[in-house]
């Protein structure tokens, strides 16, 4: 018998959180994108004014307890609801973990926090070719939001832009 149960991570938790996150990253098809490290996670996630934070999923069965995923998010605001939004950044369920109703845990405890804290909603971003998660997400009652495009400028061009004069 096995039972799961989510809760808040801690610092000594960032080793776990970067083998969350390659986790990712190889379900995601990008097995080398990963460059942080356990002492980023550190300093932006568990000083004095944290950058984001954890939940992490555990599942125990009789005395052992094993890491099955993990939910990391941060807050953004919106202007036109007055409100802050949480924003998950990454979800993921280790594979031997699917279907045991992590991921539906880790989204409750979500918006949980996103109730508690006012927030006006919950929002992430799915890979167009996920049609599970988009699935998943949508039995929950999320809705895809089609007429938005995620917009992003970094390296090079973000460089460059900041130092236009």
């Amino acid at each position: 018998m096995s039972d799961l149960s989510i809760r808040r991570a801690e610092a000594a938790d960032a080793p776990l959180i970067l083998e969350f996150v390659r986790g990712l990253a190889e379900y995601e098809r990008e097995p080398n994108a990963v460059v942080a490290t356990v002492e980023d996670f550190l300093r932006d996630g568990f000083g004095d004014a944290p950058l984001f934070h954890v939940f992490i999923a555990e599942v125990r069965e009789g005395k052992t307890v094993k890491p099955a995923g993990f939910a990391l998010y941060f807050f953004q605001y919106t202007t036109w609801r007055g409100k802050p939004v949480l924003y998950l950044e990454d979800l993921f369920v280790r594979p031997e973990f699917r279907g045991l109703r992590v991921g539906r845990s880790l989204l409750r405890e979500l918006a949980r926090e996103a109730v508690a804290r006012k927030c006006a909603a919950v929002q992430w971003l799915v890979l167009d070719w996920n049609a599970d998660a988009i699935a998943f997400y949508e039995r929950l009652g999320a809705r895809i939001l089609k007429e938005w495009q995620p917009v992003r400028i970094d390296g090079a061009a973000m460089i460059a832009l900041a130092e236009e004069t």
